[in-house]
């Protein structure tokens, strides 16, 4: 059944593509500037370079951009089976891009070989305009290990957090249905133990094997698993009851299949779920970032405040605003 289905998606989305014949290319006017991380075991490459700020809308055969001959840093997320870096530039330019997504400075594309323009060649995720602090985050750098006190994350985490001026719109925009509506799997508007879950940008919703989806929770004020509480558990249960049983339903991934888990540190701070197929390597299920949601649920319910005082390890990298604050405390001393 779940071939069949994935068969029909796949047919219908063929259609569509093969149907607009007004495809343009997003990197025609992309420079260059630097590879910022190669990674042949997931098969991608990121990229900062400038390009004009792509034009609101999706797929509409009518690409334009805004501010043409204003050049922005652009940090560019491609993925397929191998790259030829003495090349790439030149490729991409030659492709044609079909939008797939847009919420706010955050789009993906599907970008097709000139020859062919029903097969995807690459999958593209892109960023711009892209802060600095962007394309900090999608460069390499030496890692460490942090294990954060609560004295630590009272006196380096949180501080770094509250000055930190990462966007949270996008998020927002998901949770007030101004983007991404239609691509919403579970919707509870409840105010206290609500959510919104839509797919990760990084799983096509075609392959059920790299299943990902991100529960959104829509109470305000918790940045983190350092925040939750034992008054938190009907959330929690809530978040995890409703999202297995609507992937179920929708996609025909049974609960037994999933993992559901936290990232510590996480990539945002809006209190935010991971749901993606025990077959999937997604990045930050490893120990050093990600709690199961029901070893977090256990904690709580045998000491509510649990995770204000433990002890957190995780990963930062050099160059990290919150590595520099370590540093600058002089914990690597």
């Amino acid at each position: 059944m779940e071939k069949i289905e994935t068969k029909k998606r796949k047919h219908s989305e063929t259609e569509n593509v093969a149907g607009n014949k007004c495809l343009s290319s997003i990197f025609k006017d992309f420079k260059l500037i630097k590879v910022l991380r190669e990674d042949a075991r997931h098969k991608l490459i990121t990229l900062h370079g400038t390009m004009p700020i792509p034009e609101r809308g999706v797929g509409d055969g009518s690409k334009t951009f805004e501010n043409h001959d204003d050049h922005n840093d652009a940090v560019v997320i491609l993925e397929r089976n191998a790259f030829n870096t003495s090349s790439l530039v030149d490729n991409i330019r030659l492709t044609e891009t079909l939008e797939t997504l847009h919420n706010d400075i955050y789009s993906t594309h599907n970008v097709f070989n000139f020859k062919d323009i029903v097969n995807a060649d690459i999958k593209a995720t892109v960023i711009c305009p892209a802060t600095d602090k962007h394309i900090i985050k999608y460069s390499e750098h030496e890692p460490f290990i942090i294990h954060e006190t609560q004295h630590l994350y009272n006196t380096v985490t949180l501080p770094c957090i509250q000055n930190s001026n990462l966007s949270l719109q996008w998020v927002y925009n998901i949770l007030e249905k101004k983007k991404e509506a239609d691509r919403i799997i579970v919707d509870d508007p409840d105010p206290d133990v609500g959510f919104v879950m839509v797919p990760d940008m990084k799983w096509d919703r075609k392959h059920m094997d790299a299943l990902y989806a991100v529960a959104i929770v829509h109470k305000h004020g918790i940045k983190s698993i350092r925040d939750l509480r034992g008054e938190h558990l009907p959330l929690l249960e809530n978040i995890l009851k409703l999202g297995q049983t609507a992937i179920k339903e929708k996609f025909n991934v049974t609960s037994d299949k999933l993992r559901v888990y936290f990232h510590y540190q996480p990539s945002y701070y809006h209190l935010h779920v991971h749901f993606t197929h025990v077959k999937f390597d997604a990045p930050g299920s490893d120990v050093l970032r990600a709690h199961l949601i029901q070893e977090v649920m256990d904690n709580i319910a045998m000491d509510s405040e649990y995770y204000k005082n433990r002890t957190l390890s995780f990963v930062v990298r050099e160059n990290d605003l919150l590595c520099q604050k370590y540093k600058d405390s002089g914990y690597f001393s």
